[in-house]
């Protein structure tokens, strides 16, 4: 049931009856809808159910609009062509007080009317309608109400359906996060051109610096997009949930469900770009791996940004924090700055804890397995030193990371266990917001 005090108050005409008609729209889909309205216009007329007049604090007339015409016509006030029967009929039965006479004058004429409607049919029908509802044992329910809360399923649904309509309005905003990366893509493109396969003209340098952008990049544009989007919606939850109306890690699936298809789609436009156009290896097969591999650090970089907006307030902080553990998962997890043979034990141990260094390990085998370098524009077979040391792209994977062609598959596994995982410390980083803010 929805309560509206004279909604249409101070609203130009149109947007008046813009309001109305959206509310006539909500009372037809399982809902009840009682308002008090001022002057409002005549085309709204046959808009409304029931129209009940009041004066002096009585009931004056109940009934369907058809039936108010009707009954004040029989009573002998018919309303005159071209004129408004809201207007009419409200000042028919208001007391003007501006004189004695007056107010006696229209005092007895509201009596009477009033008296009429109270000793009409459609009065009585009305009041018996009531008893018979009062004298019912069991009285029946209403359709849409239910004292069982509604499924968490549901609550979902509802969520998202809601985040959904709220989110597309922001057309601006909807292309950047399709686009994104693919502007990303371009300046490196454009830097690049082309990638060779002389050693001398970079074959090894350039495939491993576009290797190291598209771990390292991907996760600051999720981060980007949470820290843009998420806090209003937080701030939505927290309010909607002290109201008990769902819980806040709802919310955070809810929101989680929803940037899903936005970032498969905007990975998949930047790497049907960037991957052809710069020439690595022409394998449709290994440019899915590809695309598989570089959407993780996208949705991973939000993820994280989702766990942190539970615990921290202040979206900047949040900002840096991302920004530092993502720098450091790419020096410890990468193996670009120092290979895992050369790190320290912690290290090492710490850099299995680092989605680059699963995420990494697999776009080197796939971009580099089964490629063959030239050296100065020649092929040859062995060459014992710098920068014409590497024949193959196996000899390069087995020095960097030895061992990551048989561990392509669980490097896989690895990388999208990482989603899972940080979509579980979302939910209980939001029940500690819960705990927090109780």
């Amino acid at each position: 049931v929805i309560l509206l005090d004279e909604p249409t108050t101070g609203l130009d005409s149109m947007t008046a009856n813009q309001i109305v008609v959206l509310l006539a729209e909500m009372a037809r889909k399982d809902r009840i809808v009682i308002l008090t309205i001022h002057q409002p216009r005549s085309e709204l007329f046959r808009l409304f159910d029931k129209i009940g007049i009041m004066s002096c604090g009585e009931l004056v007339f109940c009934g369907e609009p058809t039936e108010m015409v009707e009954f004040f016509s029989a009573v002998g006030y018919v309303c005159p062509e071209y004129s408004n029967p809201f207007d009419f009929y409200v000042d028919l039965t208001s007391v003007d007080t501006r004189s004695k006479e007056r107010e006696i004058e229209t005092y007895s004429r509201v009596q009477i009317i009033a008296s009429v409607y109270h000793n009409s049919e459609m009065f009585q029908e009305m009041v018996q309608n009531m008893k018979k509802t009062q004298q019912m044992k069991h009285l029946p329910s209403i359709p849409f109400k239910s004292k069982e809360s509604p499924s968490t399923f549901y609550k979902l649904w509802v969520l998202l359906r809601r985040l959904g309509k709220d989110l597309s309005r922001n057309r601006i905003g909807i292309a950047m996060r399709l686009f994104q990366n693919l502007i990303f893509g371009l300046l490196i493109a454009f830097f690049l051109m082309r990638l060779d396969q002389d050693v001398l003209k970079g074959a090894v340098q350039n495939r491993v610096g576009v290797i190291y952008q598209c771990v390292s990049a991907p996760p600051y544009t999720g981060m980007l997009n949470a820290v843009a989007l998420f806090p209003t919606l937080r701030a939505v939850s927290d309010q909607e949930s002290k109201d008990g109306l769902y819980q806040k890690w709802q919310m955070l699936l809810a929101y989680v469900f929803h940037i899903l298809p936005f970032s498969i789609v905007s990975v998949a436009i930047f790497c049907s770009f960037f991957y052809w156009c710069v020439g690595m290896y022409p394998d449709f097969t290994r440019f899915l791996c590809f695309s598989a591999v570089t959407l993780v650090p996208h949705i991973i970089g939000e993820f994280l940004t989702l766990v942190l907006l539970g615990v921290v307030q202040n979206p900047n902080i949040v900002n840096s924090g991302v920004a530092l553990l993502n720098v450091a998962g790419l020096l410890i997890g990468s193996g670009f700055l120092r290979t895992y043979q050369e790190m320290s034990e912690p290290f090492s141990w710490l850099s299995f804890l680092t989605f680059q260094r699963y995420g990494c390990e697999i776009l080197m085998v796939n971009e580099f397995y089964g490629l063959n370098f030239t050296c100065g524009g020649k092929s040859y077979d062995i060459a014992s030193t710098s920068p014409c040391m590497y024949t193959q792209g196996i000899q390069f994977i087995e020095k960097i990371y030895p061992g990551a062609i048989t561990r392509f598959t669980l490097d896989f596994l690895m990388l999208y266990a990482f989603l899972p995982a940080l979509v579980i410390l979302g939910i209980i980083s939001f029940k500690i917001r819960d705990y927090i803010i109780q």
